[in-house]
């Protein structure tokens, strides 16, 4: 199995709504509670300058967060959070159940997990077709010395 740290991004690939609907469906009955206040907004990216290691923002991401406890019908209890560059709450609240389904193997944990692979399969396709993209740009500064007729860059006289 994928390791903890790599679910949300697994997750975050599929279409919203379909996790959204998944998770419903997978919790109809039982009961979520808040641990903290679902949140939605803006983080902001600091960093320090290696110079004087004054700290400056360097921009702005959609951040959303939840935290929450699950109680299923029989009695069992999961925590789940999750953190994702979003601005939905619900897709938050939707990662943050799977955490719990998961990572306690409550009722349709397979079904997360199947949720996990697909999400990861979707994530390797656009990482090679970004790959190939990139490889396409590539350019190679070195041909910019010969022009093919003897007086490249270096030859130029002043």
């Amino acid at each position: 199995m994928l390791e903890r740290t790599l679910w949300v991004s697994a997750l975050s690939a599929l279409p919203s709504n379909e996790l959204i609907e998944i998770t419903s469906k997978l919790s109809e009955g039982w009961t979520l509670r808040p641990k903290s206040v679902p949140q939605a907004g803006l983080g902001m990216l600091q960093i320090k300058d290696s110079a004087f290691h004054q700290a400056f923002y360097l921009g702005e991401f959609p951040l959303a967060s939840a935290w929450l406890e699950v109680t299923t019908l029989d009695g069992r209890r999961a925590e789940g959070a999750a953190q994702v560059m979003d601005d939905c709450i619900e897709i938050a609240e939707a990662l943050a159940l799977c955490d719990a389904i998961l990572s306690a193997q409550l009722p349709g944990w397979e079904k997360v997990s199947m949720m996990i692979e697909k999400g990861l399969t979707l994530r390797n396709t656009i990482n090679k077709e970004r790959k190939m993209m990139l490889a396409r740009t590539r350019v190679d500064f070195s041909l910019l010395d010969d022009t093919g007729n003897g007086e490249g860059l270096n030859n130029v006289e002043s």
